[in-house]
């Protein structure tokens, strides 16, 4: 029979996790791959990863979550497809089921999240400026010569942090260069952009907002020492890193589609091998209708298997009986 399990997906536009579950809610393995820019041959290939390190998986059901969640179901035959929000708060009120707050900063947006008596209450997103993400902590990493796994022990060793500008990424950076230029250490240049970011998000995002503990940091961000530093004398609270932090939203998604299942819903999975199958993507605008709705379309094997993206359902409904 193999061993039974749940497999989560979240599909960003920087990242593509995917993990494996097991009945009981351990994690056995999980994967972080670029997504670069091609959401399908991406998950293709973590799904051929996933089924080598994991031979005899059996799973019985499926979730997606993330900015390409709807494509990544239909390419996989997902049970459940459900935004970031829903699987990130379901993940770390699996891992602390008391959490009030969770901070989320991924490759190129971040996110709080506030949970009242186990309930999301509100939450916020920024995608619109890239400052405080992690695709700006990667450039500013390569712009200073120092790898990114070094950049919070870097703050961490500052001295006298100076002041970054950090209400925008293009003035953050311009700000940092002037700092080098009138001789700050890079030590004290890191931890200043690190509060700036920590001020940024906080200033944005938690904007009128009460942040209780349980404070959860979680997201790709959250591996940086100088970031969770910062977080912790501003909030003036400790944090909640768990060990899973950077594929939250995928163990989210497994944990939804094991609640799915339990119903006695059987699983949608494609399997490892019949999601590899080739996919060919595309799109439209719908004319119908004022609206103009971009519509994805997604053909498998020379056949359109699904179309999605529009409000009405003229094309996603047409789509289901393909």
């Amino acid at each position: 029979m193999g061993m039974p399990c749940f497999l989560g997906i979240d599909v960003g536009s920087v990242s593509t996790d995917l993990v494996l579950m097991d009945e009981q809610g351990k994690l056995l393995t999980s994967l972080y791959l670029r997504t670069r820019g091609k959401p399908v041959e991406t998950l293709q290939e973590g799904l051929h990863q996933l089924g080598e390190k994991i031979p005899d998986a059996t799973v019985r059901g499926v979730g997606t979550t993330g900015s390409a969640r709807q494509l990544a179901g239909i390419v996989v035959g997902a049970d459940v497809v459900k935004n970031e929000i829903t699987a990130h708060a379901t993940a770390a009120k699996s891992l602390v089921p008391d959490v009030q707050t969770v901070l989320e900063i991924g490759g190129q947006d971040s996110k709080i999240i506030l949970i009242r008596n186990g309930v999301v209450v509100d939450f916020a997103m920024n995608t619109v400026c890239a400052a405080g993400t992690g695709s700006f902590l990667d450039r500013q990493a390569e712009r200073l010569q120092i790898p990114i796994s070094e950049f919070g022990k870097c703050a961490l060793r500052a001295k006298s942090p100076t002041r970054i500008a950090g209400r925008c990424a293009v003035f953050a950076e311009s700000d940092m260069i002037h700092k080098q230029q009138a001789g700050h250490s890079i030590e004290d240049i890191v931890a200043g952009l690190c509060e700036a970011l920590v001020r940024n998000y906080l200033a944005n995002l938690a904007k009128g907002k009460e942040i209780l503990g349980p404070v959860l940091f979680q997201g790709g961000v959250a591996a940086n020492a100088g970031m969770a530093a910062a977080f912790r004398r501003e909030l003036g609270m400790e944090l909640v890193i768990p060990e899973q932090f950077g594929v939250m939203g995928a163990l989210g998604a497994a944990i939804l589609a094991q609640r799915r299942v339990s119903k006695g819903l059987p699983t949608k999975f494609v399997g490892f091998a019949g999601a590899s199958s080739p996919c060919k993507t595309g799109g439209f605008i719908c004319a119908g209708c004022s609206n103009r709705c971009e519509v994805t379309e997604v053909q498998r094997d020379g056949v359109i298997s699904a179309r999605f993206g529009d409000r009405c359902g003229k094309w996603s409904t047409r789509s289901e009986a393909v």
